[in-house]
């Protein structure tokens, strides 16, 4: 007999404007006791230091995950001139120190070395695995960390203010896999001056934009603000959010249970349209499964159960 989970069927997203000093793991955490879901998950790990868009999947959204941490993400960011530290931002020792100062035109000259499909090396205090273990594991252990550059993508990186002579603000979008950390060590090194983070932050993952966040403060009062914490469901978001960039399929409700019984759907007819690729098939509205069209055929990849 199967083990019956602890907590409620909820299924949606909750995008979390997440604080500075909380984990990743521990944001995600405070919001599925809030909802008291069965199960939830994130689109993509946020630094202690990060504040910004976490998107927290609850439930069935889960499954949609994978198509949130592949997506774009936006980033507004500090770098700290004269300074480079052992994480490649404001919580790590300095280990070197420069009196050399940027000026504005010299940043600007440089910014096109990081736009486009560049290798980047992670900091050594990152999430990497290294035979098994996390790099930032080896690093506290005091051992060297040698992690091999890897190929990201960079879209987009502007100076857009200058705080001080010390301080410079930048905004990138950028694919996954990129480490805003790495990019302003590298910059630093390139312009001859050293340089670090000292602010970050998301405003965007993919389809999902900062209009849309949540703080965790917002979250707790509309869980007091009623009994049925009905207010709370109120700022829940569809699971089909995560969705947005992947096209929409209207089927029928025949059609609907044998994709939700993993069997696929053949397109009969004249007017059956002729499609390929990755598609979200819906019913009146609500998403089923994501399936792939192969040969006039709906074939589920990923099923949901949200009834």
């Amino acid at each position: 007999m199967a083990r019956r989970r602890k907590g409620d069927a909820v299924h949606g997203w909750i995008l979390l404007d997440k604080p500075q000093g909380m984990t990743s793991t521990q944001a995600v955490s405070r919001v599925r006791r809030l909802f008291n879901a069965q199960k939830a998950g994130h689109g993509g790990t946020l630094d202690p230091l990060a504040t910004g868009m976490l998107p927290i999947a609850l439930g069935e959204a889960t499954k949609t995950v994978p198509y949130v941490v592949d997506g774009t993400k936006v980033y507004r960011f500090t770098v700290r001139w004269g300074q480079q530290t052992t994480t490649d931002d404001a919580e790590g020792e300095v280990i070197a120190e420069s009196d050399r100062r940027p000026t504005p035109d010299e940043v600007d000259a440089i910014l096109d070395n990081f736009i486009g499909e560049i290798m980047q090396t992670p900091p050594q205090f990152s999430a990497i695995r290294i035979a098994g273990e996390r790099a930032y594991d080896i690093a506290r252990s005091g051992e060297a960390v040698e992690i091999a550059p890897r190929q990201v993508v960079i879209d987009r990186l502007d100076l857009i203010e200058i705080e001080d002579d010390d301080h410079f603000v930048f905004e990138a979008e950028c694919g996954p896999g990129t480490y805003v950390r790495s990019l302003a060590r590298d910059m630093g090194e390139l312009l001859g001056c050293y340089g670090h983070v000292t602010m970050l932050r998301r405003l965007r993952v993919g389809p999902l934009g900062e209009d849309d966040m949540i703080s965790l403060e917002e979250l707790e009062e509309l869980s007091d603000k009623s009994p049925g914490r009905e207010a709370l469901f109120e700022v829940l978001h569809p699971v089909g959010t995560a969705l947005d960039d992947i096209p929409a399929l209207a089927i029928s409700s025949m059609d609907a249970a044998r994709l939700r019984r993993g069997q696929p759907v053949v397109m009969r007819g004249r007017d059956a349209p002729v499609l390929d690729g990755m598609f979200v098939a819906e019913l009146q509205g609500e998403p089923v499964a994501i399936v792939e069209i192969e040969q006039g055929a709906l074939k589920p990849r990923r099923v949901f159960n949200l009834t």
